[in-house]
C-alpha cells in the first residue's frame, strides 16, 4: 500500500524473472458514486445500521456506513474486494425482515401515523425518510396500498447502487493482485522456477476478509 511507503519493487523482480503477476488495485476500500447517487446518500452520512451488502453470487451481513463520500463500513469494505468498475452492488438495509409484511400488520395499531414514521420503528429516521421518498409514498400508513407497501420494501430490501470507484490507496485496507501463486511453491513460496527467490505478504496476490486475516497471511507466509 503506497501510503505506507510500499513500491512495485517486488513486482518489478516477479516480472523480471518471468513470473506472472496479477493486476493490483485496492481492496478494503470504501466505494464511491456519481453525483446523483451521492445527492440521496449525503443526508445520511454518520448513519450506520446492519446491511447485507451483495456483488454478483457473494454477500457480507454486516454494519454498512454511509458517508459524505459514498458508503464504507465492514460490508462495503469485504464486498469492494468483490467488485469491478461497471458492476453493481445490491444492499438489503433491513436483513431477515419481511417488511412489507411488517408494515401491513402495523396498519391497525399505527395507520394514522405519517409512513415514515412508521418505518422508521424499523430503521434509522433519515434512513426511513430516504427510502420512503424512493418507493413515491406519503401520508399516513392506513392509506398505503399494498402495492406501495411493497415498493417500500424493494427500496430496502434491494437497493440497487453503482459504485464509480473506490477511495483508492488512501484509505484502503490492503492491495488485491500481486504475485501470482501458480509461480511459487505453497510449503516454502520459493518461486519454482528460480531457486532461492521468495515471496512473502502483500506481494503475492492472497487477500483475505477483515478482521486479521492479511495480517495472518503475511506472518505465516513469511515463517514458510
Amino acid at each position: 500500500i503506497p501510503k505506507m511507503g510500499a513500491t512495485g519493487f517486488g513486482y518489478r523482480v516477479a516480472e523480471g524473472f518471468g513470473l506472472g503477476v496479477t493486476e493490483t488495485r485496492p481492496g478494503l476500500v470504501p466505494l464511491t458514486f456519481a453525483e446523483q447517487e451521492l445527492a440521496a446518500i449525503r443526508p445520511m452520512a454518520g448513519v450506520a445500521l446492519p446491511a447485507r451488502v451483495s456483488c454478483a453470487k457473494t454477500s457480507f451481513e454486516e454494519p454498512l456506513l454511509f458517508t459524505h463520500r459514498g458508503l464504507s463500513g465492514p460490508a462495503v469494505l469485504q464486498i469492494s474486494s468483490y467488485w469491478r468498475e461497471g458492476g453493481e452492488i445490491v444492499a438489503d438495509l433491513l436483513p431477515g425482515r419481511d417488511l412489507a409484511a411488517e408494515m401491513a400488520a402495523l396498519r391497525p395499531e399505527a395507520g394514522r401515523q405519517a409512513v415514515h414514521n412508521a418505518l422508521s420503528r424499523f430503521l434509522p429516521d433519515k434512513v426511513a425518510a430516504w427510502a420512503v421518498a424512493r418507493a413515491g409514498l406519503a401520508g399516513p400508513l392506513a392509506a398505503q396500498s399494498n402495492a406501495g407497501l411493497g415498493r417500500l420494501a424493494q427500496a430496502v430490501h434491494r437497493w440497487r447502487i453503482r459504485p464509480v470507484g473506490s477511495e483508492g490507496y488512501r484509505t484502503a485496507e490492503v492491495t488485491l493482485g500481486g504475485v501470482d501463486t501458480a509461480g511459487l511453491d505453497a510449503r516454502t513460496m520459493e518461486a519454482k522456477s528460480v531457486p532461492g527467490l521468495y515471496f512473502v505478504g502483500e506481494v503475492v496476490d492472497v487477500t483475505g476478509w477483515l478482521g486479521g486475516y492479511n495480517f495472518q497471511w503475511a506472518w505465516s507466509s513469511g515463517w514458510a
